[in-house]
Order: C-alpha cells, then structure tokens, then sequence
C-alpha cells in the first residue's frame, strides 16, 4: 500500500471521488448509518490514503488544532472491507499520526473513537475519556494522545 498525503485542492477529481465513495461505502452502507458525510470539512482537512493499485483502500482526514476539536484530531478512518487483513488499518493511522507530528508538532491528537475499536486505539497510544456516548446511533468514546 503506498501512502499519500495530500490538501483537499491538491487531491486529483479521481482520489477524490475514490475516498469519497470508500467513505459512503463503510460509513452508510456497511454500517447501515444515514448521515451527511459530505459535511463541508473536508477542505480544511489534511487527507492521508492508501492506495494498491491506484485504488484507495485506506483512508483517514486529519485537522489542526481547533478545526474539529482544541487539540489536532484524525477522524473518517476506513479501510476498504476487502483490505483489513493486511493491517492497513494500523498503517494508516500510524501514517495519520506521523503527519500530525510532523505537522502540528507538540499538540495531542483527539478522536471520537467507535467504542468497539477501543483496543485498536490503545494499542496506538490513545486513551479513552468521558462518557460513552452516540454519534449517528452509534456508540463512541473520546480518546486522547499526548
């Protein structure tokens, strides 16, 4: 998997719609959620995806501090269905992580972690806060990395 990262006006009409649908793909169909993915963030986003074949198969946007949350924060991670056995889940978020650093160096990083993921997140450093709660009926938790 090759990874990328990229602005929303450097992204190609092509990578932008290949993230775009892989996005759909989990978030409303696999996870039968009806949301308004397309919330009009993405351009203040920096985007981090993997790609075989010049298909994106992984996925993640990435705001500075206080674009999103107080502290910088990675959020849309995805990997196509076809693609978790390879690790790329892990890949990604390692490549989200190094870009944050790099950067926006000396800042924590937030997410709104899917409570079932939690141990995939710990296992990257993140560390559960607060109160489980729902985003678009499903249930999340706050995590941090210092």
């Amino acid at each position: 998997m090759e990874i990328s990262v990229k602005t929303f006006d450097e992204l190609s009409n092509t990578e932008l719609y290949q993230l775009l649908r892989l996005r759909s793909e989990i978030f409303v169909v696999e996870q039968d959620c009806v949301y308004l993915d397309l919330d009009n963030k993405d351009q203040k986003a920096l985007h981090i995806f993997g790609t075989k074949n010049n298909v994106v198969v992984a996925y993640t946007r990435v705001f500075k501090p206080g674009d999103y949350f107080k502290n910088a924060s990675i959020g849309r991670v995805v990997v196509a269905q076809d693609q978790r056995k390879f690790g790329y889940g892990k890949i990604i978020m390692q490549a989200s992580i190094a870009a944050v650093e790099e950067r926006f160096p000396n800042t924590s990083i937030e997410i709104s972690a899917q409570s079932y993921l939690l141990k995939f997140y710990s296992d990257l450093g993140f560390v559960a806060f607060g109160e489980e709660y729902l985003e678009d009926g499903i249930p999340h938790t706050r995590m941090l990395k210092k």
